[in-house]
């Protein structure tokens, strides 16, 4: 008896326990693309919502696989990529003001991207990735020289 009536208080209590624990302490899941080209280049986009060059990305949906959210983003900021199936690189966290920020990260090699500038991507462009531009974003540079063997894999992006 007080075993079921445990049971049933703790199917109660445990999800209201981590609906105040996702008030307090969110995390949002993103995935994000390190695209390479047939020369080594690596796509860098401009966002209209924020400054400087990054690597494109966005949300993963409830319930969606952070590979398929990785290749819908792309579509929908690029238009539309060709590339060798994605390999997962790795899994970085982030602050984002009061949340916190996972991002699974994959590469996409010998890339070819239909690109349209679209409302969320304004441009891209394809640059050394030991010469990125001025204004790319601190997290895209250290995955760079993470790309390039110079540094090694952080955990934080």
């Amino acid at each position: 008896m007080v075993t079921r009536f445990g049971d049933a208080l703790w199917r109660i209590a445990f999800p209201a326990l981590m609906a105040t624990k996702a008030l307090l302490a969110p995390v949002a899941f993103g995935a994000h693309a390190l695209i390479v080209d047939r020369d080594g280049k690596v796509l860098l986009a401009r966002h209209s919502y924020k400054g400087g060059w990054s690597l494109p990305g966005g949300g993963v949906a409830r319930g969606e696989p952070a590979e398929a959210a990785m290749l819908r983003e792309m579509k929908e900021e690029l238009g539309g990529v060709t590339s060798k199936p994605p390999v997962f690189v790795g899994l970085y966290t982030r602050k984002a003001g009061w949340a916190t920020n996972v991002i699974a990260l994959y590469r996409l090699d010998d890339a070819e991207v239909n690109f349209k500038p679209n409302r969320e991507v304004r441009e891209i462009m394809f640059c050394d990735p030991a010469a990125p531009p001025p204004g790319t974003a601190a997290g895209t540079r250290r995955r760079l020289a993470e790309h390039l063997g110079k540094t090694p894999v952080a955990p934080y992006w």
